[in-house]
């Protein structure tokens, strides 16, 4: 054995706390190595999610290769914790609902593994509903169909088989996850390259693809503000271009106004009175774009720096696996050893995280040129669906949602079903195991209805995630400062142990730390003057209750092994 592993030598299975499925996982059943480890980070980053990060940023004025960057070093940033909080895991095979019970106390430890559940159970409908459309558009892709495009019964029907596939692997436990992740990871890498080799291909070299980056930066329609006593303001219009530099657009409409007509399109900036929910609509022959909104730009407003952008989208980008941070012990406690779980996760993570960043980013700039039917940038098709949907071909619709499937369900199942099933059987050890958790998560997946809630429900769970960065900051705290590495693994499963921090199950200094650090990383949402504290949440609320946890725990008098 490992002198990195513990192992339990008490018999504490009559414990309320104890279950098989949240017991220390005994060596002998450590099988995954830091190639599996990789693989399941491969499975969880290969998502749509994933896929349209750079354009947020592009978007936003930033260039390929700037948002690559930030992606890559968000990524590497977040997986030091990532690993700092997977050590407790392999060390201890212990899940992380078990772990918390040390800092949190083992009724304290519900707030923040429920939460994280809660969290995840709303991604995993959301994910289940894309992959059933997935299947949807397989089967209009067999019968010829043009489908529906509202709610139908064809979409219920598909959303229903994933989630019995999604379930299918939850029913047959971790060994089952294990060999979902091995297997998909490098068809997922395939399908990554194939994109690339496709969207270089059909433009005739990388750096003519890349070149494209610069018109997605620039939205079609503009409008700034001239402070004269004209009183007038100034209407830019952006059209794409062909490779060769020729527009692809031939005229323009102001549709907002009513006795506007089309135009030949200019690049001159137009001089215009209104600027008030100004519509603008381009075409070339037949070939019309979607109606836009011009963006209203005060010619006073310079903006924030390149550097408060930089670190906005970097708190953002940190942010995106803040959830997977919490909970990576899942994981980890399946693992052989430390450098297992240290090698695969930053074999896993940031690279994948980075080339399939990069696929979004090189198949839309492709997609600019390689597509007649682009006029504009705001219509580029930045995510999977939207590009697949550009294919006539059945077969490789077919092929492509194949793909979409394969990715959608092994993020899906990796990163919201793991840690949800983990936080429900804790409520309830005795009662609820790994797969009846699971079955909860996937309920709770219909019941948000996602088919509602898909273009609102993003917002409110990354804000809800946001939340976690102070779990996140207790759980390493303790562990490393205060604990030193060492828990007493039998203490963690009993009513009355050390950890129920005398019968209350609350651990006060934990509460405080929790409270203060979501209230100072949450304040600026509501207070315009304290609004950077907001924007980088995840920091703010990491290091305050990293910090408080620390100095409270030292005060306190509380025996701690």
């Amino acid at each position: 054995m490992s002198k990195d592993i513990v192992e339990l030598q008490e018999d504490v299975s009559n414990s309320s706390l104890y279950s098989e499925d949240l017991a220390p996982v005994p060596t002998s059943l450590r099988t995954w190595s830091k190639w599996h480890l990789a693989a399941i980070w491969v499975g969880m980053a290969v998502c749509i999610p994933t896929y349209l990060l750079a354009s947020y940023m592009i978007k936003t004025g930033l260039n390929w290769y700037e948002a690559l960057i930030i992606i890559g070093l968000a990524n590497l940033i977040i997986t030091i914790p990532m690993v700092l909080n997977g050590h407790a895991g392999v060390k201890y095979g212990i899940p992380f609902p078990v772990i918390g019970r040390a800092a949190f106390g083992t009724k304290g430890v519900h707030l923040a593994s429920v939460t994280r559940g809660i969290i995840a159970c709303g991604w995993f409908g959301v994910q289940t509903w894309i992959g059933g459309l997935a299947i949807y558009a397989i089967f209009n892709a067999v019968t010829g169909s043009s489908g529906a495009l509202g709610l139908s019964v064809g979409k219920f029907v598909s959303f229903g088989i994933f989630w019995l596939i999604n379930m299918y692997f939850i029913w047959k436990g971790t060994e089952s996850i294990k060999w979902l992740e091995t297997y998909s990871a490098p068809i997922l890498i395939i399908m990554g390259i194939v994109l690339i080799y496709w969207s270089y291909a059909k433009a005739e070299g990388f750096s003519v693809v890349l070149n494209q980056s610069v018109q997605l930066e620039k939205t079609a329609a503009t409008i700034t503000e001239n402070k004269d006593f004209l009183n007038t303001s100034t209407l830019h219009l952006n059209a794409l271009k062909n490779k060769d530099g020729t527009l692809k657009v031939s005229e323009y409409n102001i549709v907002s106004n009513k006795n506007s007509s089309w135009e030949s399109f200019t690049e001159e900036p137009i001089l215009i009175a209104n600027t008030e929910n100004v519509q603008v609509q381009f075409r070339n022959n037949e070939i019309l774009s979607s109606v836009v909104n011009a963006n209203v730009i005060s010619s006073e407003d310079k903006g924030s720096s390149k550097l408060w952008s930089y670190l906005l989208w970097l708190t953002a980008m940190v942010g995106f696996w803040a959830t997977m941070s919490i909970s990576i012990a899942d994981i980890t406690r399946y693992a052989a050893t430390q450098n297992d779980q240290v090698a695969g996760q930053f074999i896993g993570l940031p690279a994948t995280m980075m080339l399939y960043s990069f696929v979004g980013i090189f198949v839309t700039c492709a997609a600019i040129i390689n597509f007649k039917d682009l006029l504009i940038a705001d219509d580029a098709p930045w995510d999977p669906v939207s590009l697949i949907a550009k294919f006539k071909n059945p077969v490789v619709v077919i092929v492509a949602q194949i793909f979409m499937i394969i990715a959608t369900l092994s993020t899906n199942i990796a990163a919201n079903v793991i840690a949800p099933s983990n936080a429900f059987s804790n409520l309830w050890p005795k009662k609820i195991s790994f797969k009846t958790g699971g079955t909860i998560t996937g309920i709770i997946g219909i019941i948000i209805m996602p088919w509602w809630l898909l273009d609102t429900i993003s917002g409110f769970l990354i804000f809800v995630s946001g939340l976690l960065g102070p779990v996140l900051g207790i759980l390493i705290a303790d562990y490393y400062l205060v604990r030193k590495k060492h828990l007493e693994l039998a203490e963690l499963y009993k009513e009355e142990g050390i950890y129920s921090y005398n019968k209350t199950g609350f651990n006060t200094s934990a509460m405080i730390a929790l409270t203060i650090g979501v209230f100072t990383a949450l304040i600026g949402y509501w207070i315009p003057a304290l609004n950077f504290l907001y924007s980088l949440s995840w920091f703010t609320g990491f290091i305050i209750s990293f910090v408080l946890y620390y100095m409270l725990m030292k005060k306190s008098k509380v025996k701690l092994n």
